[in-house]
């Protein structure tokens, strides 16, 4: 009985999971169809806003626009943004292993410095010489996913534009994964300062524009709204696949629970039907050593 017992409490245990993991599943649904609205509908604006900043900069000296400068790489800046919480899959690890590979071979002959936007990374990359300072940048990040907006994701932004301008950093790189759908998340590497000129011989012929009212108010305004939407976007792309990370694992936490359950099930039926017959032999017996 001892083993019925032990089977017994190990199917109350894989039930209390399995409606932990079907709720969590049913949040992350919900705050899926949220995210998932919110890229959808940024992402062909910061698209093709970025499309016209890669024209615009092509015709645009450093002195124009200071986010362009090109200078020798020594000191880069890598922007690994995960998420605050776990049970998501391989979501954050993606990003914390593609960082950390980034250090180690891509920038390896650069000083780095890593600004971790969420607690993930942060924690992965606590004590270690490439955490970011807080004297350089805003000392907890991470909070952006406290309250994601617009206004939050420019204080940043505009933070790392500063960096860059005054020369604390010659590159700025960001490391995410980009929503694809609620299965798949791209993993995406994508720079963000310097901007890169467009090289498309297509783009490049058709960038003749005309400024109104001036060149250079539209250089003043447009490109540093463009670069903190760039952010932005990045932002939404990886909080849209967090929810869909984490509800696809959720989804087969919960569908190897009840699979589970349904092994515990049959090896208790089978182990109590198992004691019933043990009873019933013992009964026989005794009975037919009194009759004999």
């Amino acid at each position: 009985m001892a083993n019925l017992k032990e089977i017994r409490s190990r199917i109350t245990s894989v039930s209390s999971t399995m409606q932990i993991t079907s709720a969590m599943k049913m949040v992350s649904a919900a705050k899926l169809r949220r995210a998932q609205d919110a890229i959808t509908q940024m992402r062909p604006y910061a698209e093709k806003l970025q499309e016209i900043l890669g024209n615009l900069s092509s015709s645009l000296d450093a002195s124009e626009n200071p986010y362009t400068q090109q200078r020798d790489v020594k000191n880069i800046l890598v922007v690994g943004i995960t998420s605050n919480r776990g049970l998501c899959g391989g979501f954050n690890n993606a990003v914390i292993k593609r960082v950390r590979r980034l250090i180690a071979e891509d920038y390896k002959n650069a000083n780095v410095t890593v600004l971790p936007v969420g607690k993930k990374i942060a924690e992965s990359l606590k004590g270690t010489e490439y955490a970011v300072r807080g004297s350089v940048l805003p000392t907890h990040p991470e909070k952006v996913w406290d309250d994601l907006n617009f206004e939050t994701s420019s204080e940043i932004a505009q933070n790392l534009m500063d960096r860059f301008e005054e020369g604390s950093f010659d590159k700025v790189v960001l490391v995410y994964n980009a929503f694809k759908n609620a299965a798949v998340q791209d993993l995406t590497i994508e720079q963000m300062l310097p901007i890169v000129p467009a090289t498309n011989e297509v783009e490049t012929s058709s960038a003749d524009y005309i400024f109104e009212p001036s060149k250079k108010e539209i250089v003043t305004n447009l490109v540093p709204n463009s670069l903190k939407i760039q952010f932005y976007k990045a932002l939404l792309d990886s909080n849209a696949s967090e929810h869909g990370a984490r509800m696809t694992a959720m989804h087969k936490a919960t569908d190897n629970a009840t699979s589970l359950k349904k092994e515990l099930q049959l090896s208790y039926n089978k182990a109590r039907q198992a004691a019933i017959t043990n009873e019933i032999l013992e009964i026989v017996g005794g009975a037919e050593a009194l009759n004999g």
